[in-house]
């Protein structure tokens, strides 16, 4: 694994087997996408990352990302019930 950063970005370099485009049928610019994806969603479900933050490492807008939340059933919002019941007692 290589790494560069210049002032706004890090990049990370990552050896796959050659075959790998191949096998995926998918050509390098997809397998990137989907990997920062990837990424985005699992640090966003391990609470890593707020979901502005996740968004941007995916490279989608914020909606599309809430999107693809959606269609992986994932919350868009951590809050609990108890979170909503104590916010409305807060405000009666």
């Amino acid at each position: 694994m290589k790494t560069k950063c210049d002032m706004n970005t890090h990049t990370i370099s990552i050896d796959f087997p050659s075959d790998l485009f191949l096998a995926l049928n998918e050509t390098e610019s997809e397998i990137k996408q989907r990997i920062k994806i990837s990424l985005a969603i699992r640090l966003y479900k391990l609470q890593k990352l707020t979901i502005g933050k996740a968004s941007q490492i995916s490279g989608l807008s914020r909606l599309q990302f809430e999107t693809v939340l959606s269609e992986n059933e994932i919350p868009i919002s951590n809050l609990t019930i108890d979170d909503v019941i104590n916010d409305i007692e807060k405000l009666t």
